[in-house]
């Protein structure tokens, strides 16, 4: 469904559906209700198809029968007729300005943001359509790309071309809330390197790594923004490029990975579109930090607390994890990608990353 009106009559319908559902049901005395499936990491099933982590049979059902679930639905509603007329305007707003706008709705309005943000899931969830086909904006950022890949992005000012290692700067290209307005054209890469922080994003740019190796280099800015994802998953899936994460070595940037590769918990429900199985991490590891002897500093309680959880994520269920992250509690120690500049400014591109991508088979020269 790449038109965008197509795409924005269908989401129309299919929010006139969700609300001719609960029309009937009052109309034949029942009390109107959602099913949804319950949201937790204990409801996440590997699927075998599709190789990504999905919401499994666990479901929970809310209805207007007591006072705070009415007022639930009835927000509900009015988020569906907000986003009913701004497809009608061909407008879009941001999640925070979706909030503040719910200041004039009386009794539907939020007490936090997170309540709406968790609402317009909810609708993704019922409806099977991404929050982008409702003309949502998060507030954040896309990711920056910079290397040898060329796209065309359907922008307000029309068709426009950019190869994302010439005609940029050192900013790289910015990824477009909305993905499915930008086509892949062609690249001449041996693979995508998402990478966690600006700092080291810079280093291999100021090395020539993209050049050297024909990388394209992908700052993910912390946790990756869904348009993020959705691109790696693109990048991977129809252009055969393939993916490699680098991180900080804690808890919190196994998550990223976690994220990229296998489907965030949050958003479950869209992990065909946001994951890429085969993603492999390249680090930093617990094992990393043995072997370099990088610097490092001591685990806090909550990362203690993170790493135990992750042993309970089925996400993380594999030998190698289960390796590294008791190897990390072990040691009692994490580390972040800078850390290698211990070892000097060009180790991290001389020795570590070609040491890495030849050992995964995707180094190319």
């Amino acid at each position: 469904m790449s038109d965008p009106t197509e795409r924005d009559t269908a989401t129309k319908k299919r929010l006139m559906e969700m609300a001719k559902v609960w029309y009937d049901q009052m109309n034949s005395g029942e009390i109107p209700s959602i099913t949804l499936p319950t949201r937790t990491k204990y409801n996440i099933e590997y699927d075998d198809e599709s190789e990504v982590w999905k919401y499994g049979d666990k479901e929970s059902v809310r209805n207007a029968g007591t006072a705070k679930s009415a007022t639930h639905m009835l927000k509900m509603a009015y988020v569906i007729w907000f986003i009913k007329t701004q497809l009608q305007e061909n407008r879009s707003s941001t999640l925070r300005e979706m909030y503040y706008i719910s200041e004039g709705w009386k009794q539907a309005k939020f007490g936090a943001q997170n309540e709406s943000n968790y609402l317009i899931e909810d609708l993704e969830i019922i409806t099977a359509m991404q929050r982008e086909f409702f003309h949502m904006r998060p507030e954040e950022d896309g990711a920056s790309i910079f290397g040898p890949i060329r796209i065309r992005e359907n922008t307000r000012r029309g068709m426009k071309e950019i190869h994302c290692q010439d005609d940029v700067g050192e900013a790289g290209y910015n990824i477009p809330n909305n993905v499915e307005n930008v086509e892949l054209v062609d690249h001449d890469a041996s693979c995508v390197i998402a990478i966690e922080t600006g700092g080291m994003f810079s280093r291999l740019q100021e090395n020539g790594f993209d050049e050297d190796y024909n990388a394209v280099l992908l700052h993910l800015k912390g946790q990756p923004a869904r348009a993020t994802r959705r691109m790696l998953k693109r990048m991977n899936e129809e252009l055969g490029i393939p993916v490699v994460v680098f991180t900080d070595g804690d808890p919190w940037s196994y998550r990223i990975y976690a994220s990229v590769a296998y489907g965030s918990i949050k958003s479950a429900h869209m992990s065909e579109l946001l994951a890429t199985p085969s993603a492999q991490f390249i680090g930093v590891k617990p094992s990393d930090i043995q072997r370099y002897n990088l610097p490092a500093d001591k685990l806090t309680e909550q990362d203690v607390s993170a790493l135990r959880a992750e042993l309970t994520d089925p996400r993380f269920a594999t030998d190698f994890w289960r390796k590294e992250i008791n190897l990390q509690l072990e040691m009692n120690l994490k580390s972040e990608q800078q850390a290698f500049a211990s070892r000097g400014l060009d180790f991290v591109t001389k020795e570590y990353l070609p040491s890495m991508l030849s050992e995964i088979g995707v180094l190319k020269r």
